[in-house]
């Protein structure tokens, strides 16, 4: 299907060329007077450029910087992400979320050290081909460090074009993005792509927010339908997010006599892949219906702990004395699923498994290892134990 078919299906006329023409150049002087000043924005450099777009997926700017000066600081060149260890990328990515997205890069990376000599390729369709890069990313990285005529839509675009046209498109289609990326062919300014791109971003991200939004105030007001009919509101058109899935965890902080506290590395597959956590018992694998009306009203009432020693025990040859009231409740969202959990501790008795995926380690070296986030609470909160 054709540029203009497109358009003209989902009944969305582009302005005059004139018109366009004079968007481009309003938008570009109100990035030049007011753009944020990032650290990837000081270089040219596609490495950075794209270490930048990946952490920035779903991560607020304020949070990535001193993220992305480490990353840099440590890995400055491809070669260097493409031999990295995996733990070194794992902690250096600790808290972000998301690990398949740093792994996929250092694939990528060696797609670059193989394939490319080293060197970031130039060509749309080579950076679209490397491991994790989906067209937004490659858009971004080829606008901005080769100049080249490519959109780069985000959520931050589709609000604001959404608004602009008054789009009643669904934005969390993909088949919405791709009439998006039409739009932004005939919109972008050719001379100056990657500053384009990157002032649609900021215009979303500061002025033509998700929420309390001024109209009034942005410096392409005089463009907007949304604006000139009171309709913003409206605006993006987007379904309602599918229920979180909520799940619930016995996680068992098991002691040695050393004061060393037991992890465990989860399968390389699912949620955490490979990553550390104390062993976690999902409430609903207990066979004791008392444990599923279990709720923190019932912490008092609740006396029974021999069904998770005996799950201990049998799944993982772990004998060990369980503390049955709970020292707390932490709770992590995911994009699609909630953990509760809630903290028991116990002392090791008899350790019987041998068990290539448990790990003892001291709360000394906790910041030696490469926690995910939902580990480091159950961490904060053995800290916050261990002083009393």
């Amino acid at each position: 299907m054709s540029e203009t078919d497109m358009l003209e299906e989902n009944k969305i006329t582009m302005w005059s060329e004139e018109k366009i023409h004079d968007f481009r150049a309003t938008l570009l002087q109100w990035y030049d007077e007011n753009k944020r000043d990032l650290p990837w924005r000081q270089t040219d450099d596609p490495y950075y450029i794209w270490v930048s777009e990946i952490m920035l997926q779903q991560t607020q700017v304020d949070t990535v910087i001193p993220y992305y000066e480490r990353f840099i600081e440590t890995l400055p060149t491809i070669e260097a992400l493409a031999y990295a260890p995996e733990a070194i990328l794992l902690k250096l990515w600790e808290g972000l979320g998301y690990y398949s997205r740093v792994r996929n890069m250092k694939v990528a990376a060696i797609q670059i050290m193989e394939l490319h000599d080293g060197e970031f390729p130039t060509s749309h369709k080579e950076v679209l081909n490397l491991k994790g890069i989906g067209p937004y990313t490659a858009g971004a990285v080829t606008s901005i460090a080769f100049n080249q005529v490519y959109p780069a839509v985000d959520g931050n675009v589709m609000r604001v074009l959404s608004r602009l046209f008054e789009i009643d498109l669904d934005i969390s289609k993909a088949s919405t993005r791709k009439v998006f990326e039409e739009m932004i062919r005939r919109l972008i300014d050719p001379d100056r792509p990657g500053d384009f791109n990157q002032a649609l971003m900021d215009l979303g991200a500061t002025i033509c927010t998700p929420k309390n939004y001024s109209p009034e105030k942005s410096p392409v007001r005089d463009f907007n339908a949304s604006y000139v009919n009171e309709t913003w509101a409206n605006y993006p058109v987007k379904k309602k997010k599918i229920k979180v899935k909520e799940q619930t965890f016995f996680t068992i902080v098991i002691k040695n006599e050393k004061n060393e506290y037991l992890f465990r590395k989860r399968s390389s597959k699912g949620v955490l892949a490979g990553m550390l956590t104390p062993i976690m018992l999902n409430r609903d694998d207990l066979k004791d219906s008392e444990w599923k009306a279990f709720n923190q009203e019932e912490f008092n009432q609740h006396r029974s702990s021999q069904e998770i020693e005996e799950m201990l025990r049998e799944n993982y040859e772990l004998i060990v004395s369980l503390n049955d009231q709970p020292k707390g409740i932490l709770t992590h969202v995911f994009s699609h699923l909630k953990w509760e959990m809630i903290v028991f501790e116990a002392d090791l008795i008899a350790d019987q498994s041998h068990s290539a995926e448990l790990k003892w380690i001291h709360p000394n070296r906790f910041e030696e290892e490469m926690f995910p986030m939902p580990t480091q609470k159950v961490n904060n909160l053995i800290k916050t134990l261990t002083l009393f």
